[in-house]
């Protein structure tokens, strides 16, 4: 399936293409365009767009998620890290503002935010970018499988 985002992927754009790849179509091609093409792409070829303003899953949607939450909270919301993902994602490209941002979300914004300036293109940050979020979804799999400690 096409799905198509806007140019210079960075943190919640990035982690989308990683989710969508990851979880929802191994097969996926992307695109990324100017935002004034999203829509027209999803019209003219069927695409699926994602973290643009019109897209079927736009950068914020009317409850405040990400395309990254809204993705996950559909099609994953049984995959605990993917959940926690979700939060961390929300955090590092919104901001939860309040002090309540999740601790993880500062360092991958710091990570994510110059994407454009060292890949070359998007297609090389969704390809580069995979072992961060593998490295990432990993470690919270691992967190949601711990089991508390006992009560005494």
């Amino acid at each position: 399936m096409l799905w198509v985002t806007t140019k210079k992927l960075r943190i919640a754009r990035a982690a989308t293409a990683w989710l969508i790849r990851r979880f929802l179509d191994p097969e996926a091609t992307f695109r990324f365009v100017d935002e004034a093409e999203v829509h027209a792409l999803e019209e003219r070829e069927g695409a699926v767009g994602f973290h643009a303003a019109g897209a079927r899953y736009p950068k914020v949607n009317a409850r405040g998620q990400t395309a990254f939450e809204a993705l996950v909270e559909e099609r994953c919301a049984d995959d605990p890290a993917l959940v926690a993902m979700a939060r961390i994602v929300h955090d590092a490209d919104r901001g939860a503002g309040g002090g309540d941002e999740a601790p993880e979300a500062a360092g991958l914004r710091m990570i994510t935010v110059s994407f454009p300036e060292v890949c070359p293109d998007d297609h090389a940050i969704v390809e580069r970018s995979r072992l961060l979020y593998d490295a990432l979804y990993h470690t919270l799999s691992k967190r949601s499988r711990a089991k508390p400690p006992p009560t005494t």
